[in-house]
Formats: structure tokens, sequence, C-alpha cells
């Protein structure tokens, strides 16, 4: 007997091309089967509602209490449908076990972590207090970085870095030379954040090898991916051509529609959608993965790409194909979605407003083949 089956949804699952009205079932931790009239020991009705795979949002910042500017990736699972947190480098070599032990390994939700290459990782980021953990390279000690990425090889994906004026200062890119350095040691990819110049948007995408992330993607100029007559610039279509991943990473400042939109003219696609959701970006304009893929719903992207570019792809760019699916055998875990219409006032990173007339709302998750989510 199935422990659970979602009756009636509309199951959108990219990673099969699925996508019909039917159920869903889940047994022992997984997927049992997708078909019509299953049956299970506790039934829910998720008629006109969308079932995905398990969302994961590549982005976010969850070592709530250990950092500044984390959140709970509990609260990101309830209000925003994510069964994945990925955390973008909040702990670094001097506080990755303390994230490990406190906040990964108690969560109900699978947190995912990068390694700052800055030994503090992010230690000063809130609305009064804001300093950049690579302005001073004396924070930043390789074998420091190896030592600890190789004693949670279980856990750690890869090495994050942040340059620009804000996150790395003076430092301009050197930080990110170290990360690669210390990635190839390990065999691992590098997450890059790219704010305000310098560097230069070249001189980071130039660097980045086939499997490296650039998150903050479509960022709004400056450091935009995207020229003024609306051509993709060089140096990304390259980046793009070697293999490397482009996620969103929306956050308060690396989001703009200006620059989405004219990516998106332009046939060019980010590889992942994330939230970069933090103390401050979830009060806005991010507020939460769905919150973000509501955007490119209403600038035209269709659903079953958008889930894609929060599941399956995402998945990819971690190299955890077990995540992101719904065929059977797979990890028992969904995410239950609904689609509101009407008219719904969004914000990018920079102020600019845009009126849309859809938002996906979180209707319920389920983990470990078990319906976890509203309690």
């Amino acid at each position: 007997m199935n422990d659970l089956v979602l009756k009636g949804g509309r199951v959108v699952d990219p990673s099969q091309g699925l996508d019909k009205v039917t159920d869903i079932a889940f047994a022992g931790g997984k997927v049992a089967a997708i078909g019509d009239g299953l049956a299970g020991k506790d039934v829910r009705d998720v008629a006109g509602k969308i079932v995905s795979p398990g969302l994961i949002d590549l982005h976010t910042h969850v070592y709530w209490g250990g950092t500044s500017l984390g959140v709970e990736a509990e609260l990101l699972a309830r209000t925003g449908g994510v069964t994945t947190s990925v955390d973008a480098g909040s702990a670094g070599p001097g506080n990755f076990h303390g994230f490990r032990k406190h906040v990964i390994e108690p969560s109900p939700v699978r947190i995912l972590p990068y390694l700052n290459i800055s030994f503090p990782g992010i230690f000063a980021f809130s609305k009064t207090v804001m300093v950049g953990e690579n302005c001073d390279m004396r924070l930043i000690d390789p074998r420091e970085a190896v030592r600890v990425a190789r004693e949670h090889k279980d856990l750690v994906l890869g090495i994050k870095v942040r340059v620009g004026r804000s996150a790395s200062g003076d430092s301009g890119d050197k930080p990110l030379d170290i990360a690669l350095d210390v990635a190839e040691e390990l065999g691992l990819p590098v997450m890059a954040h790219l704010d305000a110049p310098p560097p230069s948007r070249r001189d980071v995408v130039d660097k980045l090898r086939p499997g490296d992330i650039l998150t903050h993607c479509f960022r709004p100029f400056p450091n935009a991916p995207v020229r003024p007559d609306g051509r993709v610039r060089e140096e990304i279509l390259a980046a793009r051509a070697r293999g490397v991943v482009f996620d969103i990473g929306h956050g308060g400042g690396s989001f703009g529609f200006g620059t989405t939109r004219a990516m998106l003219a332009a046939g060019f696609l980010p590889d992942v959608i994330s939230s970069d959701v933090h103390v401050i970006s979830i009060e806005g304009p991010a507020f939460d993965l769905l919150t973000t893929m509501s955007k490119f719903l209403c600038l035209g992207v269709d659903l079953p790409t958008v889930i894609r570019l929060a599941t399956v792809n995402a998945a990819a760019a971690i190299k955890r194909p077990d995540l992101g699916t719904l065929k059977v055998g797979a990890v028992g875990e969904a995410s239950v979605i609904a689609e509101t219409t009407g008219r719904f006032d969004y914000a990018d990173s920079i102020g600019e407003r845009m009126m849309g007339d859809k938002r996906l709302v979180s209707a319920g998750v389920v983990l470990a083949g078990r319906w976890w989510h509203p309690a």
C-alpha cells in the first residue's frame, strides 16, 4: 500500500517530459508510481494544483543564527515550496563545522552548502553593517579551505567566492583566483558572485571553467551581460559554449527586469532560477523562489520551462541527478504549487516595477514520501 497519493494534480516533471493531469504515489520514502486511479493510506486531493519535483533553490543563505544574513531553511520550505536549499557560501573554513552541527544536520529539509573561500564566511551583512569578506586578503587561506572541504566532502558542493566593489573591494579578482586554485585541488566547481565593478564582468567570466556557476547572471548595469543594443556580450556567449552555468541569484541587488527582457529576447535563458534569499531580500524584492519563478512566468517563459530551471537543471548544476525528478524510485519529494491569476506588483533589484497576471504560491510539500506541509 502506498503511503501517500496526490490525486488529480497537473504533474509537471521536465526530467521525464511529463505534463499531464494524473495521480502520483509515494511509498518507502520514494516515488512509487504515476498514473490514474492510485490508492494509498493518505490520499490528498490536489486537483487544480501543479505537482512538480521538489524545488531546488540553488542560491540561499540559511546559516540561521551563525551568520547575520541567514534565514531558516524550514521557512523557505513552507513559504516557497523548496525541498533543497543550496547555501551559497554563508560559512567559511572557520565556522563551517558549526553550520553543519547546529543547522544542517538537525534540519527537516535538505541543506547542501558551498564553502566560502574566506575563513569567516559572510560575516558582516545587514541593513546597517556591510563588510565584504574578501576585502581583506588576510582572511583567505587556501590550505584551510582545502582542509575543511576534505573533512566535509560528503556535504560540500564546491567553493563560493564573492568579488566586486562591495564583496572584495581593493582585492579585486584575487579571491577568485585563489578560489579557482582551491577548487581545482579538490576537483570541485566554483560558484562566483559578481557585484559592481571592479572587477569587470569580463575579468570574472573569462576565468570560469566548465561546470563553474556564475550567479547573479542577469544583473542590471553595470556588469550586465547584455549590451544596450540587446546583443549578448561575447564573453557571456563564450562562457556558455564552454559549459559555465548561468544562475539567476535574484537577491536584493542582482536582478533586473530590463536585463532579463533583453536576454530572453536574445534567446538566452538562464540555466537555473534561484532566489538568493537572505535576511534582507526575504523582505523583498526576492521574497522566495516561487516569487522569482513567477517573475519569469510573467515575462513569458512557459510553466514547464520555469519548473525545469528550478528542478532538474538545478540538480544537474550541483551534480545530484537523484534530485529534481519524479521518476519512479526517485527521492520522495514534491512541491505542490497553486498558480493564481490577478494583478500582481513585482519589483526587481533596482526598483523597476512590473504588473504581472500570474503568481505561483506554495500549496504543500512532500518530504521523504509523506505530506509535510501544511501540517
